[in-house]
């Protein structure tokens, strides 16, 4: 006769969360906020074809950290939601906060439904328009989402670093500023991020419907050293 063991709901949540949390944890962070033409997004990541930024859509994109395959497998899941949006509807149609919702439900069915919960956490960020403004939208491992105002922290040592940037960074300042701010607060006072280790994106006008541009090293050494 099989014997069938019996937990508690709040434990089951709570032993669900602390592995999820945990495997968060051990990634490297991710900080992403609005400068006075765009959003940028840097994470600190060794891997030179592994990406944790990636564009989305015309004006949104995507950065992710935890379990990478989690967290890639999501990313083409909101590339394809995207598109079908964009050609069922219209490409005005597909917003960041839909995007956001979208991955909300599936990463929060996994976290209560699912063998295991998603170790990942994701960032949708939206540069604005006439019609949207310009957003930060934050979902974390259990499907919930967070608004965030100016600037948003992934991963890590979230909280730490989030006080470090939020106080040098008062208003939105020239990419320059955010970007030397950003790498700063990553950091930390005790070491030095190469900027070899460094992933940097930008959403910004340019004049033409895409907006995402990954930053070079050379362009990205030229901006901290400006």
């Amino acid at each position: 006769m099989s014997n069938f063991f019996y937990v508690a709901p709040e434990q089951m949540i709570k032993d669900r969360a602390e592995f999820a949390q945990k495997g968060i944890a051990r990634g490297r962070s991710i900080l992403a906020a609005i400068y006075d033409r765009g959003v940028v997004m840097v994470a600190e990541n060794t891997s030179a074809s592994l990406n944790k930024i990636s564009e989305i859509y015309d004006r949104i994109a995507f950065a992710g950290v935890g379990r990478y395959n989690e967290f890639d497998r999501l990313r083409e899941a909101g590339i394809r939601w995207a598109d079908g949006t964009g050609y069922t509807y219209s490409r005005e149609d597909v917003d960041a906060r839909a995007l956001a919702n979208y991955y909300a439900q599936h990463v929060g069915d996994m976290f209560s439904e699912g063998p295991k919960p998603l170790e990942v956490e994701i960032l949708v960020a939206q540069l604005g328009n006439q019609f949207r403004e310009t957003k930060l939208y934050r979902v974390a491992y259990e499907g919930t989402i967070s608004d965030e105002p100016n600037f948003a922290v992934l991963g890590g040592d979230a909280e730490t670093i989030k006080a470090r940037f939020a106080a040098v960074e008062e208003t939105p300042a020239t990419l320059a500023t955010t970007l030397h701010h950003a790498v700063d607060a990553l950091a930390g006072t005790d070491r030095t991020i190469p900027v070899s280790d460094l992933e940097v994106a930008i959403l910004e006008d340019r004049g033409n419907r895409r907006t995402f541009t990954r930053l070079s090293d050379a362009q990205v050494s030229e901006l901290l050293s400006g």
